[in-house]
């Protein structure tokens, strides 16, 4: 069934003019999905022409209905419905602009660096990144496309399914990085198994990272969220922790983009 974002517009608006009401709303929400930054309300008003109480019943009704969101200024962007559709025909910026609280919140519970990152050109590119407060560990890893065998992204992509791995041999970045196809299988069959996956300075000596999947409405997983620090603060009796924390804001992003977790399901 496609999605007819006027249609689920006309279907909310309880204005007694329903045909300017939708106009009026698909005029609002082009002027958010057409802006770099989010609008605010006020800047909305303005440039509508439209009286405060009617931008803000329209408002309200394509917020409602997951057309526009709100971020932590109250200020408005595109909503949920585009990074869901974004997701199924390659978006990424909508799911990078959707993803981002979920980002934000997991640095905070660990204070490691915190990428998204996507299948792209038989590598994982990562299209959003929440830097680390620390400086031992920093690098800006956004646009920089990296290896799918000796990522912590690039194996819940692989164990998933939204990844392959390129022909020919497997490189070998470090002395940890794993070069044989059987033993990255026996790996990506024990991520699949519990539902995370960890690289140990297989990518860059002195860096850990841990993943887990990101999916869609449909249940495909689309992307791979990771926890990535220095071996000095990612002890091996801390990767649970960090996991766990991963864990958590992967599974409240798959939802945010329509996944039915198994918790839902159960209920």
């Amino acid at each position: 069934m496609t999605w007819n974002p006027l249609a689920t517009i006309a279907a909310v608006t309880d204005a007694p003019t329903g045909t300017q009401a939708v106009d009026r709303a698909a005029r609002l929400l082009t002027e958010i999905v057409d802006r770099a930054e989010p609008v605010t309300f006020s800047e909305l008003a303005a440039s509508s022409g439209l009286a405060k109480s009617t931008t803000s019943r329209l408002l309200l009704a394509l917020e409602r209905n997951g057309l526009v969101a709100r971020d932590e200024a109250g200020a408005y962007r595109a909503g949920e419905l585009f990074a869901r559709y974004g997701s199924r025909t390659g978006g990424l910026a909508d799911l990078a602009i959707v993803a981002r609280p979920h980002l934000e919140r997991l640095g905070e519970l660990t204070g490691e660096t915190v990428n998204l990152g996507v299948e792209q050109s038989g590598g994982v590119q990562q299209i959003a990144q929440v830097d680390s407060p620390y400086v031992l560990g920093a690098a800006n890893w956004v646009g920089r496309l990296v290896p799918l065998h000796c990522t912590a992204l690039g194996k819940v992509l692989l164990a998933h399914g939204a990844a392959q791995l390129p022909p020919g041999r497997l490189e070998r970045l470090t002395e940890r990085t794993i070069t044989s196809r059987s033993a990255l299988d026996a790996e990506l069959e024990e991520v699949r198994r519990r539902g995370w996956a960890v690289t140990d300075e297989e990518l860059e000596p002195g860096l850990v990272a841990v993943a887990a999947p990101v999916s869609d409405d449909r249940g495909v997983v689309v992307a791979a969220l990771s926890v990535t620090g220095p071996t000095a603060r990612v002890t091996p009796g801390r990767v649970r922790e960090l996991v766990a924390h991963c864990i958590d804001q992967a599974h409240a992003l798959s939802e945010t983009l329509g996944h039915r977790s198994r918790r839902e399901g159960a209920a």
